[in-house]
């Protein structure tokens, strides 16, 4: 690859905004988080139904695609078969998309649920806690991916143009201005973006994975030191991985996929609370399918509990930060599959499987609770440390031993398949021009994996909370929604002459 080829603005000018960011953290940990509490509360307490109408318009925008004539449009040559099969493309796209953040949350996010006021306002703890978590990560997320990966798709496939950037997708709507300044925003923010994403992932689960070691060796190694150490040692997983391109991840994907759902498998099958996780799962789904327009649209005005400030609100702009480059790689992987195969299959993969994490995992602990056996929220109120209440109910459960060790190569195996395609989809980034099927030297992608981890690293050591690590990805989010508009409009634009064009050729 060409020294001339590459965008050194795009490169370096991201990686200096934050070695600069995480200085500030370092330096100054009070401060920065108090900087960072003042902004969210504008944006996603003040602003916060800007996030809200945009998953419902992004949503709302998926089902047009799927089910109207532009669902019938291939990504490629309009006579072109899939490139990977079905479960490789499924499995690829699925781990890509979802970090080990799912396995935390998968294990305790009802807790948190069931201890917010508006459960209480809502009804019992067993009727609404499994609800939110499979709305939390359900149609509106995935569509957010999947709409963006069409038109990346479109762009790269069947437009075939040399420029891997967001500011591309832009083309049809703002024409040349993507040449100039603008397109140098849109592309700098966007890298932005997606390194405070990532920094979120990093910071939510990797100290579950500190606490499942410290249980499994019975050695004490202070939280923070041991977190970082995991940070480094998956950075060097899907370092090597993302090196053997494509295969290496499309290996490293399947690896991951057996592992995770083989722990699923098993904790449903010898947990002993299969009858129940099955049960409260299809009604937790019914409710949350009943109840999705409320749940997407409700904004508690009179903020008696603030939980779509503090869930949904910053859920919509998490995703929204892993859209840079999640629907990149879905696109990219996704060449020879109609526009329709592609939104609906990611639905029924992205979905399904997420779906039954949370089932399953979720379930499970809740189930326990349902029946007395435990007290996890009594634990948590009481101020158990969560990481530390996901390790007592694995003890729970028959062989708790090999389930520490499972959970954790399956978190690694997680974050290896996604950070190598994030890192691979920002490596392509640094280049002005880089033709589909042509790849970024291994330099650059080296040095994107390391920039990969020093946000996250500084989140930790400024002992940020949960809520100040949430905030990252709440502010980055704001400006990216205007960004993801323009890019859904300038995809219409383009789909729809196409669509026109290809039909004239066949009158």
């Amino acid at each position: 690859m060409k020294n001339h080829k590459i965008d050194w603005e795009i490169t370096i000018i991201p990686a200096f905004a934050i070695f600069s960011l995480a200085g500030l953290f370092f330096v100054y940990p009070r401060e920065s988080n108090r900087v960072l509490g003042q902004i969210r509360e504008i944006l996603g307490d003040i602003l916060g139904s800007y996030y809200l109408l945009i998953g419902v318009g992004i949503f709302s925008i998926s089902l047009f695609l799927a089910f109207s004539k532009y669902g019938n449009i291939v990504l490629g040559k309009q006579d072109e078969c899939p490139q990977y099969s079905f479960w490789t493309w499924g499995a690829m796209m699925f781990t890509c998309g979802l970090a080990a953040d799912i396995l935390f949350y998968s294990f305790s996010e009802w807790i948190l649920y069931a201890t917010d006021p508006h459960i209480a306002e809502l009804g019992p703890i067993q009727d609404w806690a499994g609800v939110f978590s499979l709305f939390h990560w359900g149609f509106i997320p995935w569509a957010f991916y999947l709409v963006l990966a069409t038109a990346f798709g479109f762009m790269l496939h069947v437009r075939n143009h040399n420029r891997q950037k967001f500011s591309e997708a832009c083309r049809p709507l703002l024409g040349n201005m993507v040449d100039g300044w603008i397109g140098k925003f849109i592309d700098l923010f966007a890298v932005f973006a997606l390194l405070a994403g990532t920094a979120t992932t990093f910071s939510v689960a990797t100290p579950l994975m500190s606490a499942i070691i410290e249980t499994l060796t019975g050695i004490y190694i202070p939280r923070i030191e041991l977190t970082i150490g995991i940070i480094i040692i998956t950075c060097i997983v899907y370092t090597y991985s993302l090196i053997h391109g494509i295969r290496g991840i499309s290996y490293l994907s399947n690896s991951c996929m057996y592992l995770f759902f083989g722990l699923l498998v098993f904790v449903w099958a010898l947990g002993g609370e299969s009858q129940y996780i099955i049960e409260t799962g299809l009604q937790s789904f019914g409710m949350m399918m009943n109840h999705f327009i409320e749940l997407a649209t409700y904004t508690d005005p009179l903020r008696t509990s603030h939980f779509p400030q503090n869930w949904t609100i910053y859920y919509w702009s998490y995703w929204m930060v892993w859209s840079i480059a999640s629907p990149f790689f879905i696109g990219k992987i996704s060449r020879g599959r109609t526009i329709r195969q592609l939104i609906l299959g990611g639905y029924v993969f992205g979905v399904g499987s997420t779906c039954i994490s949370f089932i399953v995992l979720g379930n499970y602990s809740m189930g326990l609770q349902m029946a007395g056996k435990m007290d996890f929220v009594t634990l948590y109120q009481s101020g158990s440390d969560i990481y530390d209440i996901i390790i007592v109910m694995v003890n729970t459960m028959p062989f708790s031993t090999i389930i520490f060790a499972w959970l954790i190569v399956t978190m690694i195996a997680f974050y290896a398949t996604s950070f190598d395609s994030i890192a691979l989809v920002a490596s392509c980034y640094s280049y002005r021009m880089l033709a589909n099927g042509e790849y970024p030297s291994r330099k650059i992608e080296f040095i994107w994996c390391i920039l990969l981890i020093i946000l996250p690293i500084a989140l930790l050591f400024s002992e940020s909370s949960m809520a100040n690590i949430q905030s990252v990805s709440i502010i980055a989010a704001f400006p990216l929604g205007i960004i993801m508009a323009i890019i859904v409009i300038s995809f219409m634009r383009d789909a729809r002459g196409f669509f026109y064009k290809e039909k004239a050729k066949h009158i």
